[in-house]
């Protein structure tokens, strides 16, 4: 999950002089705030910083930051005229500051890097509600009401992040993830009918690369089957199944990744370990076992709790 953020003093410091999407949009800063997690808590992998939201602009649907309010799109997604004037693209130029970054990165980097991109129906959720939504009421409508708009829409978007997560790969990233944040608001035959072959559509071809694919949803217990046959070599887990049980559903041969709750980190020190030696016991020490949390940070999380949490797993892994 994201590493950086308001949780640190070192993050909300670079944030007084500059906006989230400044830092994305300049490597020497997406580098910066990428490793500050990695110095402070030692972790074994480093995750890219940047936004899910980037490969939008240009396609042609600008977005900005609200206050306290996350992305707001101008002109959403609603019909298939929209759909018909966004831009092709080509991420080696229109996002290339993202790949220099990734260049800058590997040269600093001692551990692994992962990037990421998000997925075709969290994209285009956001492109058609023109923000985050709860419902994802106009999402569904346009899925039910126009189909095939809505297949051409996650076509183009499946288009622009598989050439996006290729493009990371050459640049030097050792693994990637694609980041479904809200296909959990789907049930299992919409996912198939609507979202399974977008899905695929990217996570197959990258197969090719050489490289680990992360498949990660929230809210996805009813559909671990559907995103397992969308592909990834990782599923991800949030906290509302146990590990072992999502782990069984999966199947042995698939790697999986989480499912810590991002809030046992405001949990008292005992409590916090007990929830951490859950996770590790329904591991049960398997390989492929990828220790996270189920979601993002919360910008309020104890630093301290982040440290514990990083000495307790890696007392319990390393030799």
């Amino acid at each position: 999950m994201r590493q950086a953020g308001r949780y640190l003093a070192e993050y909300r410091e670079i944030r007084k002089s500059h906006g989230l999407l400044e830092i994305c949009r300049t490597p020497e800063l997406a580098v910066e705030v990428t490793l500050q997690p990695v110095r402070r808590f030692g972790f074994d992998a480093a995750i890219l910083f940047s936004d899910l939201l980037v490969p939008l602009e240009p396609l042609g649907i600008p977005f900005s930051f609200a206050q306290g309010e996350g992305p707001r799109i101008e002109n959403p997604i609603r019909s298939r005229s929209d759909v018909d004037r966004l831009r092709k693209v080509e991420p080696r130029e229109s996002l290339a500051f993202t790949l220099e970054a990734i260049r800058l990165l590997r040269r600093e980097l001692e551990v692994p890097l992962i990037g990421f991109a998000g997925a075709p129906f969290t994209l285009a959720s956001y492109a058609v509600e023109g923000g985050p939504s709860k419902s994802f009421e106009k999402t569904k409508a346009l899925m039910y009401e126009d189909p095939e708009t809505w297949h051409r829409l996650l076509s183009t978007l499946a288009s622009v992040v598989r050439d996006y997560l290729t493009a990371q790969v050459e640049a030097g990233v050792q693994a990637v993830q694609l980041f479904d944040s809200w296909v959990g608001a789907l049930s299992p035959e919409d996912y198939r009918k609507f979202v399974l072959p977008h899905s695929r559509a990217i996570l197959e071809p990258l197969s090719k690369l050489g490289v680990p694919r992360i498949h990660f949803g929230t809210g996805t217990s009813g559909i671990l089957r559907e995103m397992r046959e969308a592909g990834g070599d990782v599923i991800g887990l949030d906290w509302r199944i146990d590990l072992d049980r999502g782990w069984d559903e999966l199947g042995k041969e698939v790697a999986v990744q989480g499912n810590l709750d991002p809030l046992a980190l405001f949990a008292p020190k005992d409590v916090l370990l007990d929830r951490v030696d859950l996770v590790l016991r329904q591991a049960a020490g398997r390989p492929g076992h990828v220790f996270n949390l189920g979601h993002g940070i919360l910008p309020a999380t104890p630093v301290e709790s982040v440290e514990l949490l990083v000495e307790h797993v890696h007392a319990h892994v390393l030799p």
